[in-house]
């Protein structure tokens, strides 16, 4: 098992995720983002504007997408 916290996903919060997967991971991240959203939390809706704006482009978003792939495989088992 890994973690990696909210910002380090993209987000705007300390909120650690622990799983075993990467796919594991961006599930947990995406319903803590959809909770916020619904929390109009303001740090949290910035950071989604950002996100939004890199889905905007196809190939950028893989690449985050990818990095943060990496950077999960890259940590240290829990």
């Amino acid at each position: 098992m890994k973690t990696m916290n909210c910002n380090q996903l993209g987000g705007a919060c300390e909120k650690e995720f622990h799983a075993n997967s990467f796919q594991e991971i961006a599930e947990m991240s995406k319903q803590h983002g959809t909770e916020m959203f619904k929390n109009n939390d303001e740090a949290h809706l910035k950071a989604m504007n950002k996100m939004q704006e890199l889905m905007q482009k196809p190939e950028a978003m893989n690449e985050w997408f990818e990095s943060k792939k990496k950077e999960f495989e890259a940590l240290p088992e829990d």
